[in-house]
């Protein structure tokens, strides 16, 4: 376990609690990949100071930052047990929870999936639409008929559910929808940022008959794939503004560094909660500046 994940652990909750072990499905190591779009899309949504403080931002932040998560990863180790048995990652010694299949930790998931469908009373049409693809690609992306996951490519694509929190808080601040540049590099970051995190799971998904683009491409092509969407991704913020290029153009460089270097993908994988933290709060950043200095 990484010293950051140490550190988490030696203050949270024990697994063997329902509580414990409901905070350790949720990923908390990963909370900010979903309620970190929602603070980006407010502050770039946000004519004021006062408007990243709105009560629907605050609630829609909050949301997305420990429910939202408990929802997305609940269902897909729901439907993952067959395949996480196989799986180092989880159960004793690995870093995630194996599901134990209680029958209230189920009903505690769907309910905080449920929660979320209250926003669509303070949303516009078009933030519904985003809400609800968000709560589409996150059930599809594991469970039947769909599954995306054990499609290669798809599985890919479908992670642009991780930008659909900024738009969603975008719409709800600024009442009309982001640019479409910035919904298509986000996507694409995304979608390498899925793929990249697949690496380690290659072996494992290859044990337990599961096809995805990783395991399709093999390690190298796999890294050749991020660092091309990657790439997209930068082109296309660029457009949008130098400084937003500048901030997505880290990714294709850090994964040439990785495939040049000898620290594994493995290994890599588990600094990227920290790279992400830090690039999203400069992107926030940015939008505060033009906030408060235009």
């Amino acid at each position: 376990m990484s010293s950051v994940g140490e550190r988490l652990a030696a203050f949270a909750p024990s697994d063997q609690s329902l509580f414990g072990y409901l905070f350790w499905l949720s990923r908390p190591r990963f909370w900010l990949y979903l309620a970190g779009p929602v603070a980006v899309g407010v502050v770039y949504a946000a004519d004021s100071v006062a408007g990243f403080f709105q009560p629907l931002a605050l609630a829609l932040f909050a949301w997305f930052l420990v429910p939202a998560n408990l929802f997305l990863y609940g269902v897909n180790d729901i439907f993952d047990v067959d395949i996480d048995a196989e799986n180092p990652k989880k159960g004793e010694g690995g870093r995630e929870v194996r599901y134990t299949g209680d029958g209230i930790v189920v009903m505690i998931v769907y309910l905080a999936g449920a929660v979320g469908t209250l926003f669509g009373f303070a949303l516009t049409v078009e933030g519904i639409y985003a809400l609800a693809a968000f709560y589409v690609l996150a059930v599809e992306y594991s469970a039947p008929p769909l599954r995306f996951k054990t499609t290669p490519v798809l599985d890919s694509l479908s992670n642009g559910l991780y930008v659909l929190p900024g738009v969603v808080a975008y719409i709800a601040i600024a009442g009309e929808s982001p640019p479409l540049l910035a919904v298509a590099g986000g996507w694409l970051w995304t979608m390498g940022m899925h793929t990249f995190s697949a690496v380690p799971d290659i072996e494992p998904d290859r044990e337990a008959g599961i096809d995805t683009t990783a395991t399709m491409l093999g390690e190298r092509w796999t890294l050749v794939y991020c660092g091309a969407v990657w790439l997209a991704a930068a082109v296309l913020m660029g457009l949008l503004h130098p400084f937003l290029g500048a901030a997505f153009g880290i990714y294709p460089v850090l994964t040439l560094l990785f495939a040049l270097s000898e620290v594994s993908v493995d290994r890599a994988y588990w600094w990227f909660p920290v790279i992400n933290t830090v690039a999203g709060a400069t992107l926030s950043m940015g939008g505060v500046w033009v906030v408060l200095y235009g």
